[in-house]
């Protein structure tokens, strides 16, 4: 009897050190943010107003985490209705029949004490492809509720030729700056 007790102990210790803890995007203390040249020789900046996000890992240092985010395209903010417009029509975005974007990483690797590399799958205007970004672990704090907070931001490029948005030329350009920031509560 003392060795089936003893067993179903270490069962249980081992479960609980490598239980997983869901963490979930606080969106009013997060933003999905972007950047593009315009004529070669200024910035745009634009947001996804609608997005969703969760990490899920088993340790506190997050070296073993997996993300996956959504975002609604037609909630694009570049803080000018008209360009908005032409953006979620068939020359750009074509909301229509891409109405989401997604990653879902693939890897993610501890560089230095609060650095990653981050690679997944991307998929944008129907077309799937790696990326890696860099993320850094601002801090992690507890909440009002008890509950575990991590902040990270997220900065890396793509091309949006790549994935079929638009067409390569002077008025816009081809690279794009992703800069994620996000709060992210523990749920267990």
């Amino acid at each position: 009897m003392k060795k089936i007790n003893v067993l179903v102990a270490l069962l249980f210790v081992a479960g609980v050190a490598t239980a997983q803890t869901t963490w979930k995007v606080d969106k009013a203390h997060s933003k999905l943010g972007f950047a593009i040249t315009h004529l070669l020789i200024s910035e745009v900046e634009g947001q996804f107003n609608s997005f969703d996000a969760t990490i899920t890992a088993t340790g506190e240092d997050f070296s073993d985490a997996a993300i996956e985010l959504t975002a609604d395209i037609s909630s694009i903010d570049t803080n000018n209705e008209s360009r908005d417009k032409h953006l979620r029509s068939a020359d750009f975005f074509d909301v229509e029949k891409f109405a989401t974007l997604s990653f879902k990483s693939t890897s993610f690797k501890k560089t230095a004490e609060k650095t990653y590399k981050v690679t997944g799958d991307l998929t944008l205007h129907g077309v799937t492809k790696p990326v890696t970004m860099d993320i850094t672990l601002i801090g992690t704090t507890t909440g009002r509720d008890g509950k575990k907070i991590a902040g990270f931001k997220a900065t890396g490029t793509l091309n949006r030729i790549d994935f079929g948005v638009g067409k390569s030329g002077p008025s816009a350009g081809d690279e794009v700056t992703i800069t994620a920031k996000g709060e992210f509560k523990a749920q267990q």
